[in-house]
C-alpha cells in the first residue's frame, strides 16, 4: 500500500480568509488557539506536561539578572515579567507576540507582551509578507467592557504594523499614521512553525488523547460520586422495620412503604457508601433476608486505555523519561533526576534560543544601552537535590 491508497488525513490547522475582517483565519472558526488552550487545560495529564514544558523553557531565567530587572514599559513590568509571559505562550501555542513603541527618532522606548491567541495575521501581500497584525482582546466575542460585549468587527480590531525596526521605515509609518500620538507601534510576531505560519502547539498531535484523558476523569468522578454504592438490601415483612431517612430520622409506616425509586439518590455517591436499603414486603410468611450488592467499578474497564493515553501525552511533550520515572521503571535518585533534567533542558533549547534572539532584536534598537553585556541567553534548568 502506498500514500495514494491510505485514508486521507484532515489538515491540522485550517487557514482561510475572512473578507469581513481582512485576516487569515486561524482554524475554521478562527478560534484554533482558544480551543487548544481549553483542551489542554481540561486534561490533567496534558496540563501537567504543558506546565513542565513551560518551566523548562523558562529555565532559571536570563543569565544577566541585572537586565532581567530592567523596567521596560509604563506599567512597570520588567524584562523578566515579559519573559515569563513569553515562555507561557511558547509552551501553550508554540509562538509569541511582543508589542513595541517608538519615539519620534525611531528608537524603541517600550516593550509589552501581547497574548498570542489575541493576534491574527492579515492577508499576505504579493511578495509573501504580512504588513499588519490584527489584535482583538477576545476573538470569541465573550469579553465585555462597560457592560457591553466586544464584538468581533473591524471597528473593534486594531491593525498594528509588523516588526521592522529600520529607522526610515518607522518614521514613514509614524507620518502615515498622522503623527507619533496616533502611531500604534509594531508587533514582533513569532511562530515556531515558520515565518507567517500559524503554529501548531506541541500537543496538537495528541488532541484525541487529551480529550480521552478528560473523559476518563469524568468516568472516575461519576464512578465515585454517582455510583450506586449501597452495601446491600434488607427485605422483610411489613411492620418489622420502619427504617430511617437520609437524615437518620425514623420513617413512619406510610413513608417507608413509598416507592424506592423516589429515594435512590440516598444510596448514590461516596458520602452514602455502605448504606443498607430497607424494603418492606406484604406477605407475613416472608422472612427477613439480606441481599448483598456488588458495585459496578468502571475504573478497571478503562485501565489499559488510561495507561496508553497517559503515555502518548508524555511522548508528545518529549517527556518519556519523566513518565518512566513516575511509573517506576527507572527508579528515583539524584543521578537519575539530574540526567532527566539535562535531557529535557536540551530538548527545550530551541524555544529558549528563539526567545533570546527576539529579545536581542528588540534591545539592539532600544533608546539606551539597556543590556551592556549583550547577553540574552537563558539559563537551562538544573535539578536541585535536597540531599547533603
Amino acid at each position: 500500500m502506498n500514500i495514494n491508497n491510505i485514508k486521507k488525513s484532515q489538515k491540522r490547522v485550517y487557514v482561510g480568509y475572512s473578507s469581513s475582517l481582512n485576516i487569515q483565519l486561524y482554524g475554521k472558526d478562527n478560534l484554533y488557539p482558544q480551543r487548544m488552550r481549553n483542551l489542554i487545560q481540561s486534561s490533567h495529564t496534558g496540563g501537567a506536561c504543558c506546565e513542565r514544558y513551560q518551566t523548562f523553557i523558562e529555565g532559571n531565567g536570563l543569565n544577566n539578572t541585572e537586565f532581567s530587572e530592567y523596567v521596560c514599559n509604563r506599567a512597570g513590568e520588567t524584562v523578566d515579567d515579559i519573559f515569563r509571559l513569553i515562555a507561557h505562550d511558547m509552551a501553550m501555542h508554540h509562538g509569541f507576540a511582543l508589542h513595541v513603541n517608538y519615539n519620534i527618532l525611531g528608537e524603541i522606548v517600550e516593550l509589552s507582551h501581547i497574548p498570542f491567541e489575541a493576534c491574527r495575521l492579515e492577508e499576505e501581500t504579493d511578495d509573501g509578507s504580512v504588513v499588519f497584525i490584527n489584535y482583538h482582546p477576545d476573538w470569541t466575542g465573550h469579553k465585555s467592557r462597560k457592560g457591553k460585549y466586544i464584538q468581533v468587527t473591524r471597528e473593534n480590531t486594531k491593525k498594528i504594523y509588523t516588526f521592522n525596526p529600520r529607522r526610515e521605515v518607522v518614521q514613514a509609518q509614524i507620518i502615515k499614521s498622522g503623527g507619533i500620538e496616533s502611531y500604534r507601534g509594531q508587533i514582533l510576531w513569532f511562530s515556531m512553525d515558520g515565518k507567517w505560519e500559524y503554529p501548531r502547539p506541541i500537543y496538537d498531535k495528541v488532541v484525541t488523547n487529551l480529550s480521552t484523558d478528560e473523559g476518563l476523569d469524568n468516568v472516575k468522578y461519576r464512578n465515585v460520586r454517582n455510583n450506586f454504592l449501597v452495601a446491600g438490601m434488607l427485605v422483610h415483612k411489613k411492620g418489622t422495620s420502619l427504617g430511617i431517612d437520609e437524615n437518620g430520622n425514623a420513617l413512619d409506616e406510610k413513608s417507608n412503604a413509598s416507592s424506592i425509586s423516589e429515594s435512590l439518590d440516598i444510596f448514590q455517591g461516596d458520602e452514602n457508601a455502605c448504606a443498607i436499603m430497607d424494603v418492606t414486603v406484604e406477605q407475613d410468611e416472608d422472612k427477613p433476608e439480606f441481599t448483598r450488592f456488588e458495585a459496578q467499578n468502571f475504573d478497571k474497564k478503562f485501565s489499559m486505555t488510561e495507561e496508553s493515553v497517559t503515555k502518548s501525552i508524555y511522548i508528545a511533550f518529549g517527556q518519556e523519561v519523566f513518565y518512566r520515572i513516575i511509573e517506576g521503571s527507572l527508579g528515583f535518585s539524584t543521578e537519575i533526576m539530574s540526567e532527566a533534567f539535562k535531557f529535557y533542558s536540551s530538548y527545550t533549547s530551541s524555544p529558549r534560543r528563539a526567545i533570546s534572539r527576539a529579545l536581542k532584536r528588540i534591545f539592539e534598537h532600544w533608546k539606551e544601552k539597556a543590556n551592556p553585556s549583550d547577553d540574552y541567553e537563558i539559563q537551562p534548568l538544573v535539578y536541585q537535590s535536597n540531599e547533603k
